[in-house]
């Protein structure tokens, strides 16, 4: 539980890295994030002996997964600059709704009364958390559709991930060494259009918080997530899962000055209540 409950702090913690390194588009950060993280999988690959799979639909749906992860990024990036780190951060969340989408789609998983319900409340939440935003920001657009988007296209990623392992089995290091590689060529043609000019950082500052990012928020909180969900009740994980917005919203409210209404703070109890509710299935 101790595990998890860092991982998801440490990742959300990163949404303050791309909200304060300046000079450096968000596109370019979610490359340099996953270039960083695709030479430590790399490097550890090596070291532990992992074998890369000999299946080329299995590199395929790994660099798919990649591809999608690469712009859950960087969409994620674009809503943190947009609406901060805690709105941004609780809309990437949303994810486990397309994830269930998806299980429906394509694995013929069926819906529970309370996964429906709880998809009513996080609608319900979001449109209280949006509506003051609309009212004094004008990025909020962009920032709250950016924002789910970036939550679909992170289920899509995890669920590339499963095809991957349906195909053939494949270890955590080459895994996530593909599935860096992936996601590092399906933003660079978005860097260099979007981000024409914050491509490099500017400071040696700079470039030290980005191998943090990349090191920590990408390898060690992703690791200390992968490793402590299968050990833990499903019902617990998805509660503890909840840290990571928690923690990010609660950081933007009281460290970077966030205006936050309380009809904000209650459709954020909604949306949370709603990602836990969502969550509560068999495996």
């Amino acid at each position: 539980m101790i595990g998890l409950v860092v991982g998801c702090v440490l990742f959300g913690l990163g949404s303050l890295i791309v909200a304060h390194v300046d000079g450096v588009g968000a596109y370019a950060m979610a490359f340099w994030r996953l270039l960083v993280s695709t030479f430590i999988f790399l490097g550890l690959t090596v070291i532990f002996g992992q074998k890369f799979p000999h299946s080329r639909q299995a590199v395929f749906l790994a660099l798919i997964s990649g591809g999608a992860l690469g712009l859950d990024l960087g969409l994620w990036h674009e809503s943190i600059h947009a609406v901060g780190p805690g709105i941004s951060t609780l809309l990437n969340s949303l994810q486990i709704f397309f994830l269930a989408l998806i299980g429906f789609l394509w694995f013929g998983e069926k819906q529970t009364k309370l996964q429906l319900l709880s998809l009513a409340l996080a609608s319900i939440g979001v449109a209280f958390i949006a509506s003051p935003e609309f009212a004094h920001n004008s990025s909020a657009l962009w920032g709250f559709v950016s924002g789910i988007l970036s939550g679909a296209f992170l289920a899509v990623s995890m669920s590339f991930v499963r095809r991957t392992h349906e195909v053939a089995e494949v270890a955590i290091f080459p895994m996530m060494t593909l599935v860096g590689v992936g996601g590092t060529v399906s933003l660079m043609p978005l860097m260099l259009m979007f981000n024409q000019g914050q491509i490099l950082p500017t400071t040696l500052t700079a470039w030290g918080w980005i191998l943090v990012y990349g090191a920590v928020m990408q390898c060690m909180a992703w690791g200390l997530i992968a490793y402590s969900i299968p050990k833990i009740a499903l019902s617990l994980t998805g509660l503890l899962l909840l840290t990571e917005p928690v923690a990010t919203l609660l950081i933007d409210y009281f460290w970077l000055n966030k205006s936050i209404t309380r009809g904000q703070w209650g459709g954020a109890f909604l949306v949370l209540l709603a990602i836990y509710l969502g969550s509560l299935k068999k495996p």
